[in-house]
């Protein structure tokens, strides 16, 4: 089996599976709301030609519309470098992602699309700042169901603007994570103080742009006049996401960096990586 599936005890091995579903893998054991999916490792995606893994591709999207009792298997596709997601190189927006990608055939492109990235000249400059080698870089990659996201947020369980350890800050806006990962929307922002869970700040803002779903892909469209200047999450939502970035920087043992989002009531675990820039 070239493939390995997200809670797998493999893939909790940085080396194999890069840092992003590692992550993912030792969290999905521990926090069932985080979309099931698999890993192509380093090591295959090195040796073997996506195409030559199309049977297993397609016996894995088979097996998860199976489980889910899904009609199809829409994908999220991200990847997964070695050196991706660590303490001190996020690697945030410097590879490609692919959403809302249907088939077994357009999930290979885009798995293949995801390795190629890591070899890309911005990749590669992001790399020369780090300090971190250019030669060969290690890539898997991450094939997740793709969540129809409500609310996206960004949640980070340190202040990375005032460094305040003592305080949660959450981005959130409507559709998909893109708008706000990729700086095209102003989200809204909450500070929650950790000691108590209050709401000390809230800063609702005029929301234009949002991400959604579109054939093969995604797009931008404009936010609807009435919910543009409407708070993005309630009371209710913006706790439950500052308990589970308490509980992920206790799980990691360091403050992290969340990328979560609601589909209706549900709150889905994205990704999370340690916050590399506070001060």
């Amino acid at each position: 089996m070239n493939l390995l599936w997200l809670g797998d005890p493999k893939s909790f091995d940085v080396a194999l599976v890069g840092g992003k579903a590692a992550n993912l893998s030792r969290l999905a054991r521990l926090y069932h709301r985080v979309p099931d999916g698999f890993s192509l490792p380093v090591t295959v995606m090195a040796e073997v030609h996506p195409l030559d893994l199309r049977d297993e591709i397609t016996a894995a999207i088979s097996d998860l519309m199976n489980c889910h009792r899904l009609p199809d298997f829409i994908a999220a596709v991200r990847s997964s470098a070695v050196d991706e997601d660590g303490a001190t190189a996020s690697f945030a927006g410097q590879h490609e992602t692919y959403l809302n990608i249907v088939g077994a055939d357009a999930i290979i492109q885009a798995v293949m699309r995801c390795w190629e990235s890591a070899r890309s000249e911005h990749a590669l400059d992001y790399r020369r700042k780090q300090g971190l080698s250019i030669e060969r870089p290690q890539i898997a990659v991450l094939v997740q169901q793709l969540v129809a996201a409500d609310v996206s947020a960004v949640v980070f369980s340190a202040n990375p603007i005032t460094g305040n350890r003592d305080e949660i800050m959450i981005n959130a806006s409507w559709g998909l994570g893109e708008s706000i990962v990729g700086g095209t929307v102003r989200p809204d922002t909450f500070i929650v103080r950790k000691s108590d869970l209050a709401i000390t700040q809230r800063a609702i803002a005029v929301k234009q742009r949002m991400t959604v779903s579109a054939p093969g892909g995604t797009r931008e469209v404009e936010v609807p006049r009435f919910l543009r200047t409407q708070a993005s999450l309630n009371d209710e939502q913006v706790i439950e996401m500052a308990k589970l970035a308490l509980t992920l920087e206790v799980t990691m043992e360091h403050p992290v960096d969340v990328e979560c989002a609601y589909a209706g009531d549900e709150l889905y675990l994205l990704q999370c990586r340690p916050i590399t820039t506070l001060k």
